[in-house]
């Protein structure tokens, strides 16, 4: 230390004046230094000792002030770390209020959310399939991106929700600790995400995950500028302190043995808080994760979205609140369920709009563009018809649903999605079309409606055309869609001179959150595992002519030799399943195959 130092230098000084004969000038002392002595009378020996007294006592001094000073510079450490220990109690604390923290729901609201989930005789076995699906990502290395589903019933929240963590997980990867992602960048701004799953890290997993149930349930919220997390009352001091694996011991403890039978024994669990900030919301998701890990996670997901936008928006967004969310007998999620998860409205329908039926009459579609979308196993047995706002969301995803069970269809290459001139002027045609449409998604539409598509679409078919195709009063879509592939593309018709109809090829996965039983490796070999499937599809959609129009082309050849090579020029067999079904009502006539085992959409 510096003092230490100047206080062995003077010492050193007084020790050399002692042994020197002739002394040098000593300091000048300030008047009073030594009253009552003459300096001038002083023999060389006493001033000598004079200066040693006095240099010593200067050491002494400065020796008493440096240990002042460090007793000093003690007390002011400790007191730092005092105000240090209070400040984190303080933190402590304010975490507790900040992420732990809920209100209790009364009584008769907690029975109309009940009743609007699961109705009025709910069997205990429907009751079951939702009590026990936790948010959990697959331990399996090849579909650990994915959540895993155990039960039957919360299939379409659980594939809603994978539809928005492979968003974030394929497109975001590197921004996943901004807890501030809101809405998309725009896709100009991405090319290609990335497809490596096995490299996905347990933390980006988990933040994926979060973002998603933000983004969600933000949606949902009134307005958008809210949502609200439902959590289970007596968790909020466990979660504040200990690792991960201690939560979920202590959480699978308090839920071991409890049962869900009833409203009231919903109401005794449940805990929400309100935000209006998507920071503190993620922050609040990330602490309180075990709780929708366990068992009650996919229904206090659920309840989250549906307190979100509230119970009376719920009942408006519907044709029917008479009916339960949650179907009977079999406990699977409406569409409703996966609709407001979508587009942030319980709309039972998945055209677009409002279809009005007349005195003062309508049934809710899908009100506006969305992230991710939806393609139904259903509309290709004509059963619906998918609008194109779910068809062409912001990003490569939908979720797939077919009659019993919801999966997931994605790409990681924004390219998909991409229309040529063609492409872009069928779905303006079909968007005419479909705004005309009153029929519940039959395909067809009045005269009245057909003069206002070819208003709005630009369409100049001649006049006997026009009178052929309204002889009957009604004017079906694949009757009009002939009529335009024959018709010139400078009128406003499909036909295109130059023969350039474009061919697609992209790669696709389908991924299945149910767990299924699945080979080893090798076919055969050792006993088969349980776990989800991840199915990569190589897919193929051919030009703009059908089967039968080449067919025709290739009759009016004169020589036999010529319809044998044309024949062979059709697209060769694809593989098929249901799930290709689906593709093609996206991707008309598109061929896919794969390797392994078939996709399965159940």
């Amino acid at each position: 230390m510096a003092t230490n130092r100047d206080e062995e230098d003077d010492l050193e000084m007084a020790l050399r004046m002692s042994l020197q004969g002739s002394p040098p000038e000593a300091k000048r002392s300030k008047p009073g230094d030594f009253a009552g002595v003459s300096v001038g009378d002083e023999s060389a020996e006493a001033r000598n000792r004079r200066l040693q007294r006095e240099l010593m006592a200067s050491a002494a001094e400065k020796r008493i002030r440096a240990m002042g000073k460090a007793k000093v510079s003690e007390e002011e450490g400790e007191r730092s770390r005092k105000r240090d220990e209070s400040t984190k109690r303080e933190d402590r604390v304010e975490r507790k209020v900040l992420f732990d923290s809920g209100e209790e729901l009364s009584l008769s609201l907690v029975e109309e959310l009940f009743g609007m989930i699961f109705g009025g005789a709910v069997t205990k076995d429907v009751l079951a399939q939702w009590c026990n699906q936790g948010i959990r990502f697959s331990s399996d290395p090849e579909t650990s991106m994915g959540l895993v589903q155990h039960e039957g019933g919360p299939c379409g929240v659980l594939a809603t929700l994978q539809a928005y963590v492979l968003k974030y997980l394929i497109f975001f990867r590197d921004h996943l600790g901004n807890p501030d992602i809101t809405v998309p960048f725009g896709k100009s701004q991405f090319s290609k995400g990335s497809d490596d799953f096995a490299s996905i890290s347990d933390e980006s997993k988990e933040r994926a995950l979060v973002h998603a149930m933000v983004e969600v349930l933000f949606l949902c919220g009134t307005d958008k500028k809210q949502d609200v997390v439902t959590s289970l009352g007596g968790f909020a001091q466990d979660l504040t302190e200990g690792g991960a694996a201690e939560h979920k011991e202590k959480i699978s403890n308090i839920l071991d043995g409890m049962l869900i039978e009833s409203a009231s024994d919903l109401h005794k669990l449940l805990r929400v808080k309100t935000f209006t900030s998507r920071r503190d919301a993620f922050h609040h998701l990330t602490v309180v994760m075990p709780l929708f890990e366990s068992r009650l996670g996919a229904l206090l997901f659920l309840v989250s979205a549906l307190l979100s936008r509230g119970l009376d928006l719920i009942q408006a967004d519907r044709d029917d609140p008479s009916q339960p969310l949650v179907t009977a007998p079999f406990g699977h999620a409406s569409q409703e369920i996966v609709n407001l998860l979508l587009c942030g409205e319980a709309v039972p329908n998945v055209f677009d709009g409002k279809m009005d039926l007349g005195g003062g009459m309508s049934l809710k579609g899908i009100p506006a563009n969305v992230q991710v979308g939806f393609l139904s196993l259903l509309e290709s047995l004509n059963l619906c018809k998918v609008g194109q706002y779910l068809k062409y969301p912001q990003w490569p995803i939908w979720v797939v649903g077919s009659e019993s069970h919801y999966t997931v269809l994605f790409a990681s290459d924004p390219s998909v999605q991409e229309e040529n001139e063609l492409e872009q002027r069928e779905s303006q045609i079909r968007r005419a079309f479909d705004a005309q449409d009153q029929s519940g998604g039959g395909g067809f539409i009045s005269v009245e409606g057909f003069r206002q598509v070819l208003k709005d679409a630009n369409i100049h078919f001649s006049d006997e055309q026009v009178e052929n195709m309204c002889g009957t009063g009604f004017i079906v879509w694949s009757e009009f869609w002939q009529a335009l592939l024959e018709l010139d593309k400078n009128l406003g018709g499909m036909k295109d001179p130059s023969g350039l109809m474009g061919k697609k090829m992209f790669d696709i996965y389908h991924f299945n959150g149910i767990a299924k039983s699945v080979a080893n490796g090798n076919e055969g070999v050792g006993r088969p595992m349980q776990r989800p499937r991840l199915c990569k599809l190589s897919v193929v959609v051919p030009p703009r002519w059908t089967p039968e129009d080449y067919l025709a082309g290739a009759a009016s050849c004169r020589n036999k030799d010529d319809v044998v090579i044309a024949l062979n020029d059709l697209p060769q067999a694809n593989q098929h399943a249901p799930l290709v079904d689906c593709i093609r009502t996206r991707w008309a006539r598109a061929t896919c195959n794969w390797v392994g085992d078939a996709p399965s959409i159940v």
